[in-house]
């Protein structure tokens, strides 16, 4: 067979967020001259009573054309600033992982090296004291960013995720989709056929006898993998000794009171819950360790910790954190729960989604499959996975609380080493250095390990070439700045009202 002929017909196995996403996007850059179709059974339920995201979305969304406000109106959907800890690295404790940046960098340092001296010497706020995200997300304050502003404002670079209903998402992106030429077939997949001569996916079988053929099958079916595991038995690298929660049960309440700008995560016994706030309700999941605790304890912890009334019953998931051993094999690539899942801290799942098919569209393939293509998307694919792993482990591990045997075991497990090279560097002094591409910025990780009280032992020397006086006005101006900002942006509530709410 020629390497140049181009594959024609994708067929996408499972609908949801994933699906949705995988088809919006291959109708969108393909266009006309690819055949997409996608198989899904209303008989399977999506995940989900809320969904948080990162910013990367708004660039996914800029790839399909679509409005902000618009997507955010049908989807109930709200902002998002950051996510709050509550008792993460000690009982009472609490910070904000902002989106953004922290403070003014000056000539090669970043902002938090100067933060540090000027804390040694008595002088500085807390850290989120000098983000325009952690600042404003407490006090209820949401603007995107503002373009009659001086370009070196904090005004005029504001970073936002979403918080939104994922049922709604998936409805949204469907019709997005089949207005593109993309196909439906509603029903349940019976068989998976192989080709004899190579193993690769020649076509599904549904439950009425229908028969799906295509070039490349792209699995959105969930934990269970229908194409990529049960037909393919690629294998699966799991990571529970580091990330130990397994279970979440998830319900969604009533909505009390104007939603938060942030979603709130706060560590229980076992694991931790989740509060996702939306223009009509409000999501949440209790994550844990089912060797720890019972199911039956958990949902007693997850229903006592409402804001208000629940809307149902908590729906139980289960699931083993880790990956697919490859995320593409053959003609398959698995996208979504099917690729692998970590787990649902820092909102990094439809990322991995919006990653996963961007890494595909940059490595499409021809009909033969090349095998340096496929090569190239596992290990990046890899490469991704393991370094949001060390990121989330480290919410983990560095912790002072031993007051249960859940966190007494987070705190003293041996962490991967890549990851305590990254603790070990910062406490000497204040450093990070982001690998490549991984998906998380030294932003991010030095709110966190500030957060969870990683204190450098000293900073970069060259801030000593900063005069005391100098340090001590440059650290209080960026805050009077960032305070000053905060002020003039509006009320959460009041942008949602005025721009994007749901008409009654």
């Amino acid at each position: 067979m020629s390497a140049s002929q181009p594959l024609k017909t994708i067929v996408i196995v499972g609908g949801g967020t994933a699906g949705w996403m995988a088809a919006s996007a291959c109708a969108k850059v393909l266009g006309a001259d690819y055949d997409v179709h996608l198989v899904e059974s209303e008989e399977i339920g999506i995940i989900g009573v809320g969904e948080a995201t990162v910013p990367h979305l708004k660039l996914f969304n800029n790839l399909l054309g679509i409005d902000d406000i618009e997507f955010v109106r049908q989807t109930q959907g709200t902002f998002k600033l950051g996510i709050q800890f509550n008792d993460w690295g000690r009982l009472g404790d609490s910070y904000i992982h902002g989106f953004g940046k922290i403070g003014h960098d000056v000539s090669l340092l970043p902002f938090h090296q100067f933060w540090i001296k000027a804390r040694q010497l008595g002088f500085a706020d807390d850290i989120g004291a000098y983000s325009l995200n952690t600042a404003a997300a407490p006090r209820g304050r949401f603007m995107p960013s503002a373009t009659d502003v001086p370009a070196n404002s904090p005004l005029a670079d504001i970073r936002y995720a979403y918080h939104f209903d994922a049922g709604r998402y998936a409805k949204f992106l469907r019709g997005y989709a089949e207005a593109r030429g993309v196909r439906r077939t509603e029903g349940k997949i019976e068989q998976v056929r192989l080709r004899a001569e190579d193993g690769f996916v020649e076509s599904v079988v549904l439950e009425n006898g229908t028969v799906i053929t295509g070039d490349l099958f792209i699995d959105c079916s969930g934990f269970r993998g229908l194409l990529i595991e049960q037909a393919l038995h690629t294998g699966y690298t799991d990571f529970t000794r580091w990330l130990p929660c397994d279970r979440a049960l998830a319900v969604g309440c009533e909505k009390v009171g104007p939603p938060t700008p942030y979603t709130r995560v706060t560590a229980r016994a076992a694991g931790w819950q989740w509060r996702i706030p939306l223009q009509h309700r409000t999501g949440n999941g209790h994550v844990y360790a089912g060797a720890c605790l019972g199911d039956d304890e958990a949902a007693a912890t997850l229903l006592a910790n409402l804001d208000g009334k629940p809307l149902g019953e908590p729906r139980l998931l289960r699931f083993t954190p880790g990956m697919r051993k490859k995320a593409w094999n053959k003609n398959v690539v698995a996208l979504g729960l099917a690729s692998g899942f970590l787990e649902p801290l820092e909102s990094t799942s439809i990322f991995l989604i919006q990653s996963g098919i961007a890494r595909l569209l940059s490595l499409f393939p021809q009909r033969d499959f090349s095998a340096a293509l496929i090569d190239r998307y596992n290990a990046q694919s890899a490469f991704e996975l393991e370094h949001i792993r060390d990121f989330l482990i480290l919410h983990y591990h560095a912790t002072a609380r031993d007051d249960t045997p859940f966190w007494n075991d987070c705190r003293t497990m041996q962490v991967p080493d890549s990851l305590q090279e990254n603790i070990r560097l910062f406490r000497d002094s204040g450093r990070f250095f982001r690998d490549g591409e991984e998906m998380f910025a030294d932003v991010s990780w030095v709110q966190v390990m500030l957060g969870q009280n990683i204190m450098p032992r000293t900073y970069h020397p060259m801030v000593d070439l900063m005069p005391e006086q100098d340090l001590r006005a440059f650290v209080t101006g960026i805050g009077s700045v960032i305070a000053g900002c905060v002020d003039l942006m509006p009320m959460h509530q009041a942008f949602i009202d005025r721009y994007c709410a749901v008409a009654a």
